[in-house]
């Protein structure tokens, strides 16, 4: 098996991917990791929560003004019959949510401030 790097730029942003090349009969040795994407904010403004692929949010799990702590688990997007799990990347208080319940979401849209 061997692993590949490489950068994708999709939206104007650029995400590094690792490729495991796997033969038939191997299983993959990466495991999954749960969904985790941010968007750098300007200084003072907090961190964009962004949609990691196009979907359905399916749930909201806080509310303006809550308290989270890095990993917690924010709303969870519905996508190809898929349940995701939308973490917050830092410590912080919601300060913006910006999606409702059932709202279709587009990659890259932004789903809530941390701040």
């Amino acid at each position: 098996m061997s692993i590949k790097t490489y950068n994708v730029k999709l939206n104007g942003k650029i995400y590094e991917v690792e490729i495991e090349e796997v033969k038939e009969g191997q299983k993959p040795s990466m495991s999954a990791a749960p969904a985790q994407t941010t968007a750098a904010a300007p200084a003072g403004e907090g961190h964009e929560v962004v949609a990691p692929l196009q979907g359905s949010m399916f749930n909201i799990l806080v509310k303006e003004g809550q308290m989270v702590k890095k990993g917690d688990v924010l709303a969870v997007l519905e996508a190809m019959k898929m349940e995701n799990e939308i973490v917050s990347p830092v410590d912080g208080k919601i300060s913006a949510i910006h999606v409702e319940k059932g709202q279709n979401v587009n990659l890259g849209d932004t789903i809530l401030k941390v701040a």
